[in-house]
């Protein structure tokens, strides 16, 4: 079993894959830097302290989320977030958890 299975970690590469599988797009929430230093390809890159500002873009999207980062904490703040203002969003954790799935 992988260290991440220990702590549930194969559930969530299952839901990252079930929501992948449903067209979710990906919204990394770290700063362009590091957005551009890589990526999951095809991610959408809204800053955490934007993410407020931008709950119509991204329902507009009418897609399920999966928001990364680099350690899955500001993807939390995210995913809590957003969940509140009523998006069917999971918290994706390192975007390289997603990134495998998508290249």
């Amino acid at each position: 079993m992988s260290f991440f299975g220990l702590f549930g970690g194969d559930k969530d590469a299952a839901l990252i894959e079930e929501y992948l599988k449903d067209g979710a797009v990906v919204i990394d929430v770290r700063s362009v830097e590091e957005y551009n230093s890589g990526h999951v390809s095809g991610s959408k890159n809204i800053v955490l302290n934007v993410v407020p500002g931008k709950v119509a873009e991204i329902k507009a999207l009418n897609k399920k989320v999966i928001a990364v980062c680099r350690s899955g904490a500001r993807s939390g703040q995210a995913a809590d977030f957003l969940k509140q203002q009523g998006v069917d969003v999971i918290n994706g954790g390192p975007w390289q958890n997603v990134a495998k799935f998508v290249e």
